[in-house]
């Protein structure tokens, strides 16, 4: 295990993200996060560091494009135990992300909107944030990720119980939930996208 030092917070559903993000400060866990839930924890108090300033690029593309940047995904994907994983993210003044909370708008939602169009549900879908989630699920040996607010608790009293730390068993099967998360919002995509009959242009 590792003590987990660096957080990523980047949540549509935003129950239970101050109470995690409280037990992560006591625990001196410095926090990253996207606009809107930065917006929600420093209403509650919490200091935060947003992405932009994170990463020194400001977000572009009408927001397409605000967390898919090499210091977020090398710090979520490098091997701690890999020298050469080591060397090179010191040598890029890059630092180790520890834990993702990350949740998706629901796609289901964005789709049966009455009335939507293929481009509005296009411009909608998210590629940073399931991104994010990919590479920490990927990393479990190392990167807690977690996509659903019910287990925060989890999170909370494995923190509390392992001096700031998050089990191999608790990380492996976050990690499940957490690909089965992304291959459901991809397959909801791909079923709709199936029944999409575009005119040539």
């Amino acid at each position: 295990m590792g003590k987990i030092t660096r957080a990523i917070l980047s949540c549509h559903d935003k129950t239970g993200i101050v109470e995690l993000a409280n037990v992560l400060r006591e625990f001196e866990v410095e926090i990253i996060s996207t606009a809107g839930t930065m917006h929600v924890l420093k209403e509650a108090g919490i200091e935060a560091i947003s992405i932009a300033d994170y990463t020194g690029v400001q977000e572009m593309m009408g927001g397409r494009v605000k967390s898919l940047h090499s210091k977020v995904h090398a710090g979520l994907l490098g091997i701690r135990d890999s020298k050469l994983h080591t060397e090179q993210l010191q040598s890029a003044d890059y630092e180790w992300i520890d834990l993702a909370a990350i949740n998706l708008h629901p796609v289901e939602t964005v789709i049966n909107q009455p009335g939507i169009t293929l481009d509005e549900v296009i411009d909608q879908i998210d590629i940073g944030g399931a991104t994010m989630i990919r590479s920490a699920a990927k990393n479990f040996r190392y990167v807690t990720v977690v996509v659903n607010p019910n287990r925060y608790s989890t999170i909370i009293h494995e923190m509390r119980a392992h001096d700031g730390e998050v089990t191999f068993p608790t990380r492996f099967a976050l990690s499940r939930e957490a690909f089965a998360c992304t291959a459901h919002y991809d397959q909801v995509i791909a079923d709709y996208l199936a029944q999409v009959e575009l005119k040539e242009e």
